[in-house]
């Protein structure tokens, strides 16, 4: 790290700020498996007073009681660190009502997925005793296939509200950037992102007439012209090395690998609705087993992106502005443990980005 770019107060206080966060996953995975151990094994409680509702009731029904239990002994880690603890550093703007507000909406999403995906993955092996691996992997990899197309006109708007960049000549200018990019973009949009944290981002999302560009409305206030432009181009990048459409093919294949596994673990258990706590308890180990390779994939797509923001700008100090202007307003890991660095991290660190935009430069 350059002695420079981040002093040791910096590096300390973002420390302080993450190791407990990393230590509250850990505690929030335990508690996951715990709750989902019990259910299948110790505490059969919930299941008897769903059992007698036929196999689709049931396995519906008793998607609610395993998520209602698992979000119940969860909720106060939630709590913590995603309310208390942004609070305590000057990141979270929300209320504790609008904080319980947001999880409730996420909660009752992830339910109903959970629900119809239990549901439907019963009915197929129900259904088709024999072909149902194949049926429900393809289903499963179309679903995910359609998630994505819809997210950003469907699901995003439960959670932000979205409006056209209103500086006219700002937005014809990073419009100009995507023609020059050769991925032009529709739209290029303001998330309320204010409402609920300070900290700035952007992404893109979405494929064909549902892509887009989405700028956090704490990035514009942040910053100058100079790193807007830097960040668009490095989501542009995103979309000229077709990272969306490639994450989202990949998740398709993980989406069926999936099916094929539950096949190979339970074969015609997955026929029970009360096998859900087994099947939640599968995924969870699957989830942990891919986290380091995914985490790589996501890292090497960003430094692809930080390339191409620097081909097409050519602006190695707005790179840097950029990058150490989202280290310090995000407060930024600029250190992590090297497993949590694996595990959990899709971006490479503000040191590692500041360093490759200089190799880039000097080479």
């Amino acid at each position: 790290m350059n002695s420079l770019d981040f002093s040791h107060s910096e590096v300390e206080r973002a420390a302080r700020y993450h190791r407990p966060r990393y230590a509250a996953l850990f505690v929030d995975l335990l508690l996951s498996v715990a709750v989902l151990a019990v259910l299948q094994w110790l505490w059969t409680g919930p299941w008897h007073l769903v059992k007698g509702l036929g196999w689709g009731g049931a396995a519906a029904a008793y998607a609610g009681l395993v998520w209602a239990a698992g979000l119940i002994v969860r909720v106060p880690v939630s709590f913590w660190r995603d309310h208390l603890r942004e609070r305590r550093y000057g990141f979270s703007t929300q209320t504790v009502g609008g904080w319980a507000g947001d999880l409730v909406k996420g909660e009752a999403l992830g339910l109903l997925f959970l629900a119809v995906l239990w549901t439907t993955l019963v009915g197929f092996a129900h259904w088709l005793p024999s072909a149902w691996p194949v049926a429900a992997a393809a289903a499963a990899a179309l679903g995910f296939g359609f998630l994505a197309f819809v997210a950003p006109v469907v699901l995003e708007p439960i959670f932000n509200r979205f409006r056209p960049l209103a500086d006219e000549r700002l937005a014809a200018e990073l419009r100009a950037i995507a023609e020059r990019a050769g991925v032009p973009v529709r739209d290029v949009l303001v998330a309320d992102a204010s409402r609920r944290t300070t900290k700035v981002n952007a992404y893109v999302s979405g494929l064909g007439k549902t892509r887009r560009v989405v700028l956090y409305d704490t990035l514009l206030d942040a910053a100058d012209e100079g790193e807007l432009k830097l960040v668009v181009a490095h989501e542009l990048g995103h979309r000229r090395e077709r990272h969306i459409v490639k994450i989202t093919v990949g998740g398709m294949a993980g989406a069926a690998l999936w099916i094929v596994l539950l096949w190979m673990f339970l074969g015609s258990r997955v026929a029970s609705p009360r096998e859900l706590p087994l099947v939640l308890l599968i995924t969870t180990g699957l989830r942990v087993a891919s986290a380091a390779p995914v985490a790589a994939l996501f890292r090497s797509f960003e430094r692809a992106a930080d390339r191409y923001s620097l081909e097409l700008t050519h602006d190695l100090t707005a790179f840097e502005r950029t990058h150490l202007t989202l280290a310090r307003k995000n407060l930024g890991d600029l250190a992590p443990p090297r497993l949590a660095y694996l595990l959990l991290f899709t971006h490479p660190t503000a040191p590692e980005r500041l360093a490759f935009g200089r190799a880039w430069a000097g080479a």
